[in-house]
């Protein structure tokens, strides 16, 4: 009989280790649960039990990124999920950012998403899911969140483009596009203020949406009725409208 798994990469905090939860309910043998600190996925598989296996990689080096590809030869399981959760994001001006740290941003939230979907839909089938984590930051651009803003375009586009071209195979592809959710990543206070996130959302919250939509084979999964305002205003009003809304906001925080 063969093997039946899932995927989730950026497992082991916030969103990915709701949605590592969440697989232990689902008719799969195995739970591969990537993630760069091998300190935080042994504590995972602490806590979750031996279903979990704790794969240590850094998805912004390629040889890292395609070793995955070798462990699905070496061991051909059918892959029920891939959940692409990591990812990069920083607020601040473009001279804020490094050329390495614009790199690997690119590299984990662009590039390993899509290289993780080629290597794993041959291992798909009738029924299998996948769901890239993109973000309410990509229905316009956003000053000083402009990297993430822009890599989350790709992931929402990509994803959506996917889920047509694999009509009819029974597979299928979500951009998965919530606004702030309340994590331990997500910064509270910038210079003695504290932050205010409108219709923040917990990462419950937000797997268990993604599921069900992806269930449905929806190509996109808005969580929240303000997200869904939000992203009617996006094609409602012009760019430079909402991108000048934004500056506003956070200006105070600048």
């Amino acid at each position: 009989m063969e093997k039946k798994i899932a995927i989730i990469t950026g497992a082991s905090g916030g969103i990915g280790k709701e949605f590592t939860r969440l697989m232990l309910r689902e008719d799969v043998s195995e739970v591969w649960a990537i993630a760069r600190n091998q300190e935080k996925l042994t504590k995972l598989k602490a806590e979750f039990g031996d279903k979990i296996i704790a794969i240590s990689k850094d998805l912004s080096k390629s040889d890292e990124l395609l070793s995955i590809g070798e462990l699905l030869k070496k061991q051909k399981p059918v892959i029920a999920y891939l959940i692409n959760n990591a990812g990069l994001a920083r607020m601040g001006a473009y001279k804020d950012f490094t050329a390495e740290e614009i790199m690997d941003t690119t590299n984990i939230n662009c590039i390993a998403p899509a290289v993780l979907c080629t290597l794993c839909i041959p291992y798909m089938t009738r029924g299998s899911r996948i769901l890239n984590i993109s973000s309410a930051a990509s229905f316009q651009p956003l000053p000083y969140l402009n990297l993430y803003s822009a890599t989350k375009v790709f992931e929402r586009y990509y994803s959506r483009a996917l889920n047509l071209e694999l009509k009819g195979t029974g597979i299928t592809s979500t951009a998965v596009c919530p606004s702030w959710v309340d994590t331990e990543l997500l910064i509270k206070e910038v210079n003695g203020k504290s932050i205010d996130f409108p219709g923040i959302v917990t990462p419950e919250e937000v797997a268990a949406k993604a599921l069900k939509d992806a269930r449905r084979g929806k190509d996109m999964s808005v969580c929240t009725l303000y997200v869904k305002y939000e992203h009617f205003l996006s094609k409602l009003f012009p760019q430079k409208i909402i991108m000048n809304t934004w500056l506003r906001k956070i200006k105070k925080y600048m």
